[in-house]
């Protein structure tokens, strides 16, 4: 992280909450206590919280809430686990554990921070809860719709298609007809672990070719996490992008009517090949009160650019009673 940012701290509180389903979601707060309320919405699926997110906000102003999304994390049962049911791991789900932890930590309202997945996950909870967002903070806009993600999965090996061609390939254990992110499910469901890692390897070294075309970002982040992190965070993403995340097509954009009133600052790399720009572009069209916020030398892993932004964005917020 650059120096741009808050000096490292650590939570004053955590402890894990249970959210039904035999599922027991960790979570943390950090900060002042008196302080203004973000919850840090992590991506993936499955990524978990990164406690350098935590020196975007200033500790001196902000109580931040930092969770571990169900199966991930620190959270229990992980999803690492083959044996572990993800019947009970949707969007729907995480919605109401997001409420569940509002509650059980007596907040009344709060800022929502993240990215990628967290994106998604925000809007959907913000367009479903508007009355408990103060603000939002984006930085990394997708809405996991199937257009993105079939363009996540398939367009765009039209830049790599060596390293497209190599993940396709790798499905091929489970027979897929076309249907890659199914037969990755598959796969990661399967009670033999070298299958498991094979595909769980596959999988990173598709999404890191496409991180490491970025000139500012975080080369190999999918590749550098432990076994037990990549496991879970692939077998979530392969469940929750096979199902389109249970979303109807185009309704976070559809229903982005529903966040008027609410503050929000959109932070995006133009150099995204992930997730690019038009969805974010699509959004600040459709929601009056948002910015958008393009980085020139930023893609989906950010700069150091990107992150000077995306602190200002909240140091303003700090501001807001």
């Amino acid at each position: 992280m650059a120096d741009s940012l808050y000096p490292a701290f650590e939570p004053y509180a955590e402890g894990k909450l249970d959210v039904g389903d035999g599922n027991h979601i960790h979570w943390e707060t950090s900060g002042n206590p008196e302080g203004k309320p973000a919850v840090f919405v992590h991506g993936g699926p499955g990524s978990g919280t990164n406690p350098q997110r935590r020196r975007y906000f200033d500790p001196a102003r902000y109580r931040l809430i930092c969770f571990d999304q169900r199966g991930c994390g620190r959270s229990i049962p992980h999803a690492s686990d083959p044996a572990t049911d993800l019947r009970h791991n949707t969007t729907e789900h995480l919605l109401g554990d997001l409420e569940r932890l509002r509650e059980h930590l007596g907040v009344e309202r709060w800022l929502l921070f993240g990215g990628s997945w967290g994106s998604t996950l925000q809007l959907a909870y913000a367009q479903r809860h508007p009355e408990r967002v103060s603000e939002i903070v984006i930085a990394g806009v997708t809405t996991s719709s199937r257009r993105e993600i079939d363009w996540l999965y398939h367009g765009a090996g039209r830049f790599l298609p060596a390293e497209w061609e190599r993940f396709r390939d790798a499905a091929a254990e489970a027979g897929h007809d076309g249907d890659l992110l199914s037969a990755y499910a598959r796969l990661l469901d399967d009670p033999d672990p070298e299958v498991r890692i094979r595909a769980t390897d596959a999988w990173c070294a598709w999404e890191d070719a496409l991180l490491d075309t970025e000139p500012n970002g975080t080369p190999g982040a999918f590749r550098s996490l432990p076994l037990t992190d990549r496991l879970a965070m692939v077998r979530l993403c392969a469940h929750y992008f096979s199902h389109g995340a249970w979303l109807d097509e185009g309704a976070l954009l559809r229903d982005a009517a529903r966040l008027s009133g609410i503050p929000g600052v959109l932070i995006h790399g133009k150099l995204d090949l992930s997730c690019p720009l038009d969805t974010a572009w699509l959004l600040a069209r459709a929601w009056p009160d948002a910015e958008l916020v393009v980085i020139d030398d930023a893609g989906h892993t950010g700069s150091a650019a990107m992150r000077t932004r995306i602190r200002q964005a909240l140091d303003t917020f700090a501001a807001r009673p």
